[in-house]
């Protein structure tokens, strides 16, 4: 039972902090970088922002919950990605009056496929940080 809350905590912190900044990302990007260069991009400038963002966060999650295996962090890096593909949905809906297809579906090729990929590194990233505490049993050592 307290794994599982570790868990959910690791999932919930991790998804408040790149959402909360993504979301920040994204009023710059729409705001002031999109009238100038185009949506995409506007769109392409932010990726990197969020990838460093991501990384930095993954880390920060691996280290504040140590105590989780990477398998329990990459279900709470799962769960987090699920969090902000909803998160996207409703902020989708509700903000810009897009339908969920729209929202999912509608992308530009290249944009799209930055996105869906940094949802993907999102996802594994505290798991990628925690494997190199991971130690194998003696017999698999080359010791």
């Amino acid at each position: 039972m307290v794994t599982i809350l570790r868990q959910a905590g690791a999932a919930l912190l991790y998804f408040a902090l790149v959402f909360g900044a993504g979301f920040a990302f994204g009023a710059l990007r729409a705001a002031v970088v999109a009238p100038r260069l185009g949506e995409r991009n506007a769109e392409l400038a932010e990726a990197p922002l969020m990838l460093v963002t991501i990384l930095l966060v993954g880390w920060l999650v691996s280290r504040i919950f140590r105590r989780l295996t990477w398998q329990e962090l990459f279900g709470s890096g799962v769960a987090a990605a699920a969090m902000v593909l909803l998160a996207d949905l409703a902020v989708g809906i509700s903000l810009r009056g897009l339908t969920p297809p729209e929202i999912l579906f509608r992308r530009d090729s290249l944009t799209g496929a930055v996105y869906y990929l940094l949802i993907g590194l999102y996802a594994v990233a505290p798991a990628m940080f925690a494997l190199p505490r991971t130690r194998l049993p003696e017999e698999y050592s080359a010791e």
